[in-house]
């Protein structure tokens, strides 16, 4: 089966009966996928502001009504309890423990945010020509914490997390260009070049996802991460959050081209 066609609603499937295990990335290139965060209702408009603070980390696709588990016109009829293929547990800001369903952690007032992700806009990225190396390799985008702060909403405050691509230097201006048409995806990247700037000192050791070499002539860009939200909500203490796992994204029905604002389905691709 060649994954990288599936439909969402296909991949949706492949997730809830388990024939789904690792990253994301790269599986059903056509759709977008989405970051997930579920917390209770006291805690979403908070959350909420977070995102408006925040917006190319914490790009807002939807939010769920509380207690409801589907997430409506994003993916009609799909149940983000099961349609993940790992997910984080957090008690009191500690991370708990993973898990591959959380219908027995879901609330009457559970509230999800599906906010944008950066697997989105890989396939215009390898349709302009530009190599993914963690696609390349079969493993997870390398993901860092920076020293840049996000803008606070108590009780959420943390640092921005950010993915790395090696890039062609002769392709980086490309790479902007691309991921600018974006921005619901993160949008373009926050820096390209010298890690360190960031406060990111070593590119072997990625806090979340895989290491990922950047050979000779090929230059680090970095773009904004939905992974942010799970630095946050450790701060924020809170008594029960869940995230997805960092790499393993929901896949909506949304279609790639619906978010791509130089590239819309009646132009095609």
């Amino acid at each position: 089966m060649n994954e990288s066609v599936l439909t969402g609603a296909e991949a949706r499937r492949l997730m809830r009966e388990g024939d789904c295990r690792g990253s994301t990335a790269g599986l059903a290139q056509d759709y977008v996928q989405a970051n997930l965060v579920v917390l209770p209702e006291g805690y979403a408009a908070a959350f909420n502001r977070f995102c408006t603070l925040n917006p190319k980390p914490c790009p807002l696709l939807g939010i769920t009504a509380p207690g409801d588990p589907d997430p409506g016109a994003l993916a009609p009829g799909a149940d983000l309890r099961f349609d993940v293929v790992r997910y984080r547990v957090y008690r009191d800001g500690k991370l708990a423990g993973e898990v591959t369903d959380i219908a027995h952690l879901w609330r009457r007032d559970s509230v999800a945010f599906l906010l944008g992700c950066s697997f989105t806009f890989e396939k215009a990225l390898v349709r302009a020509g530009i190599p993914m190396r963690h696609l390349e390799l079969g493993c997870t985008v390398p993901m860092f914490q920076t020293a840049l702060s996000c803008h606070p909403a108590e009780p959420f405050m943390g640092p921005l997390v950010v993915t790395m691509r090696p890039i062609p230097a002769n392709l980086v201006e490309t790479a902007i260009a691309v991921t600018s048409r974006f921005p619901l995806a993160h949008g373009a990247p926050i820096h390209a070049g010298d890690p360190v700037q960031l406060g990111i000192t070593d590119l072997s050791r990625p806090d979340y996802g895989d290491p990922v070499p950047v050979l000779v002539g090929e230059v680090p860009v970095f773009w904004a991460c939905g992974v942010t939200p799970q630095a946050a909500i450790q701060s924020a203490g809170i008594p029960l959050v869940i995230t997805h796992a960092p790499g393993c994204m929901f896949i909506t029905d949304l279609r790639e081209v619906e978010l791509d604002e130089g590239c819309s389905p009646s132009k095609g691709l």
